[in-house]
């Protein structure tokens, strides 16, 4: 699957035409003209199906265009182009003849026709490009070798215009598996339509007329495939001839009866194997259920027309990798092929059987510093938490983590964290570090944190590697808070926040972080310049001042394929804390010039236990709290998470130097921080005032009360079994707004008494929504109310 999109509104002005240019290429036309003031006008939804169907939805102001057609031969395009117009007229040009189309008309004719066509208005028009392959071999007579109008007011024409209009409409909507139907059903849509047409008048006469019979008999075959009994003379008889005549109509167009037969039935077969709506079924039930009666008869007749056996297929079919929206680049475990593992305690939640966990984060052992200084008349301490390979989980959440730390509600503790980012600059953020040294450690014998991330550990999804990327936060923890049960309420105090420095004897007491453009990012998909895709690096220096701290960026680099201890090639950043070889990567020096980032110390992650039975990847954030990337949640606020599990568990990790809103493109400034925390217990008999109904994350800092809002509240539950992969793929900002909105009405209600139309209204007039994030899955929108508008 194959998606693309294009705007020339991305472009300065002078630039526009030169880009629409090149847009237009990737479909093998070229404009010849335009007669705006400003330049081309234009917008392109392209999507390619996995059978090579190409949907394409262009929106323009009026302009000639034409087809390129040396392009469609250099790539061996062979095959039929239909044009479906949505809104404006067209004027399209065949040789002498001009085909004048209005909104809803189809014109259509094959590829490498000298056709030509004048958008006359403003027009919004649906361009599919279907290869002869998605035809063959039912496809009994030439492709149409002239243009064809067809009218879209009536009969079949207007059934085929408004289902190209929905397509048309709903493209960026549509899932690989979404738009698998389509592409199956067009085909099909077309030859019982305007191909039926197209045979007549190309051929004529008798030929014309053994046609249209061939296509029907066609259809009538294709609505029994699956009926083991169809034979040469019950099609001879539903369509009233012998069955020599039906078998000459096929050899007339170089075909025989049973050849075609088995070719339809190995085609539906094929497209189960590789469809996950059909995951279910097994090899042999998908064979039964087109028609066959022997699995090993069909097998070979499988490998013989594919050159693969069914099971070899149906593994490395593109249906059965990652199904994602064709618009959304999008993080973790894929609908199929990942089991979630389940480190339930003997037998199992309900006595169920569960796949075996090893957690590597055992209880902190004596030679940890701790620091029993009381602090306060009722006698908290203050703990220290240094980073180690025993004191972090890397890129998960677990209610069985073992914790590393117990302490009462009112004590402090300080807490080391790293940023999984360190190793694009092992110089400035790993080398000499001892506890980075000993977090990332890796060689080809072996690595100190072994699992990263919440897939499985043989990394028998993707092979990235053990928990397949599927989380990446390094998260220092958990903790285990005294007396913490389901239904109270932990609240964390950031006292202070300071970067971590480097120990390199280059850069020793310097601070660094970095930022990737990832794969993941809102951008990814929006590129302007060459190369595109690309993800980059950039390395930031942080400069602490008197008056504020800054950081400056001080090179960025384009991430090269890397090759990891075992040997594992990583194209992208797809797995946390790989070695990146700086012999590999060019070094750009010339980024950011004069430009400072006023610092937003932050912890990425603040997270309890979520009550699950699984452990649960480290990015998308929800109810529990998690990977929230809210930069309000610096020195001097405080988070209010509900307990899910005994003991709380909390965990902290992502540490940021700085980050928008929105944190656009995958990543912050990440940068390793060490921060001084109080926790503090509210048991549930004592909620009152802004705890009251409290079952989300609630930041406050001194001035303001943040809401955090997330398009799934609690997406382990509400999205079922696969919700770890169904949260990547059906979040948006809506929803997310939706949620924040209820939140923020219902802690005006509970927490201030206001009714519903007092808090609408005050939400209206004086509440700042902002964009949390957009690139962890569950995307997150945060509502500020100023307590300074509150006089009691």
């Amino acid at each position: 699957m194959d998606a693309w999109r294009f705007s020339t509104e991305a472009y300065p002005k002078q630039d526009r035409y030169e880009a629409w240019q090149e847009a237009l290429e990737r479909l093998a036309l070229k404009p010849t003209g335009h007669d705006t003031e400003d330049g081309a006008y234009g917008l392109m939804s392209a999507v390619v199906s996995q059978s090579g169907i190409s949907f394409t939805r262009l929106i323009s102001t009026p302009q000639d265009i034409s087809a390129i057609h040396e392009l469609n031969k250099s790539a061996g395009k062979d095959g039929v182009w239909v044009a479906s117009l949505l809104e404006g007229h067209i004027t399209f040009h065949d040789g002498g003849t001009d085909l004048k189309a209005t909104a809803g008309d189809i014109v259509y004719g094959a590829v490498g026709s000298r056709t030509t066509f004048t958008l006359e208005t403003f027009c919004r028009v649906v361009i599919i490009y279907i290869p002869r392959a998605a035809f063959r071999p039912r496809l009994m007579a030439p492709l149409p070798t002239k243009v064809i109008h067809l009218s879209g007011r009536a009969g079949i024409g207007h059934v085929l215009a408004g289902f190209l209009a929905s397509v048309a409409e709903a493209l960026e909507d549509l899932s690989v598996d979404q738009l698998r139907p389509i592409e199956l059903a067009l085909p099909e849509f077309l030859m019982a339509g305007i191909f039926r047409q197209a045979d007549t008048r190309a051929l004529g006469g008798a030929a014309g007329v053994r046609a249209a019979l061939l296509h029907r008999i066609c259809q009538t075959i294709e609505s029994q495939l699956g009926d083991p009994e169809l034979s040469l003379a019950n099609i001879a008889e539903a369509h009233g001839i012998s069955p020599r005549y039906v078998q000459k109509l096929f050899e007339s167009v170089g075909q025989s009866f049973i050849r075609y037969i088995r070719y339809r039935r190995l085609e539906r077969c094929r497209y189960d194997l590789e469809s996950p709506i059909h995951g279910q079924l097994s090899i042999s039930d998908i064979c039964f259920r087109w028609g066959f009666n022997d699995a090993a008869h069909f097998s070979r007749a499988f490998r013989d027309q594919y050159g693969v056996s069914p099971r070899e297929y149906r593994r490395a079919a593109p249906g059965n990798q990652q199904q994602l929206h064709p618009w959304v680049t999008t993080r973790g475990r894929p609908d199929s092929g990942a089991r979630e593992e389940r480190p339930v305690p003997s037998g199992g939640e309900d006595g169920a059987e569960a796949d075996e966990l090893v957690l590597e984060a055992p209880l902190i052992d004596a030679e940890t510093p701790s620091i029993p200084v009381p602090l306060s008349e009722d006698g908290a301490r203050h703990h220290y938490i240094p980073v180690t390979a025993k004191t972090v989980h890397w890129g998960y959440f677990s209610r069985f983590l073992p914790p590393v730390l117990e302490m009462r509600s009112g004590d402090f503790v300080t807490i080391e964290t790293l940023t999984q980012h360190a190793y694009d600059d092992y110089e400035r953020m790993i080398e000499n570090d001892p506890g980075a040294e000993s977090v990332f450690h890796w060689t080809k014998d072996g690595k100190n944190v072994d699992r990263r991330g919440a897939g499985p550990m043989d990394a028998s999804t993707y092979g990235r590697g053990p928990g397949e990327g599927f989380g990446v936060h390094i998260c220092t923890g958990p903790i285990a808070i005294q007396d913490a049960k389901p239904g109270d309420i932990v609240e964390l105090r950031i006292l202070d926040i300071h970067p971590r420095p480097s120990a390199s004897q280059r850069f020793e007491g310097r601070y660094f972080g970095s930022n990737a453009a990832a794969w993941w990012g809102f951008h990814y998909n929006e590129l302007l310049t060459p190369p595109t895709p690309r993800e980059v690096i950039t390395i930031y220096e942080i400069e602490k001042r008197d008056e504020h701290d800054v950081a400056r960026a001080v090179y960025n680099y384009r991430w090269t394929p890397q090759t990891d201890p075992f040997g594992i090639v990583h194209e992208t950043i797809d797995y946390p804390g790989v070695p990146v070889d700086h012999t590999t990567i060019e070094k750009n020096f010339d980024v950011l010039k004069n430009i400072e980032i006023p610092l937003r110390a932050h912890f990425g992650v603040v997270a309890l236990a979520p009550d699950h039975w699984g452990i649960v990847d480290s990015v998308p954030p929800a109810y529990f709290g998690g990977n929230i990337d809210n930069w309000r949640l610096g020195a001097g606020s405080r988070i209010f998470l509900p307990v899910s599990v005994p003991g709380g568990l909390l965990s902290v990790g992502d540490p940021h130097a700085s980050q928008g809103d929105s944190e656009l493109c995958g990543t912050a400034i990440e940068c390793s921080l060490t921060g001084v925390f109080q926790v503090v217990l509210h048991k549930k008999r004592d909620h009152g005032g802004k705890l009251l109904d409290l079952d989300y994350p609630l930041i406050e800092t001194e001035d303001e009360w943040v809401i955090t809002g997330f398009a799934h509240p609690n997406y382990l539950k509400e999205l079922g079994k696969k919700a770890q992969s169904e949260v990547y793929k059906q979040a948006s900002v809506d929803m997310a707004m939706r949620d924040a909105f209820r939140k923020t009405r219902r802690f005006l209600m509970t927490t201030k008494g206001l009714s519903e139309d007092e808090a609408i209204s005050l939400i209206s007039v004086a509440v700042d929504f902002g964009i949390t994030q957009v690139v962890d899955g569950n995307w997150g929108v945060h509502a500020i109310i100023r307590k300074s508008m509150f006089l009691d």
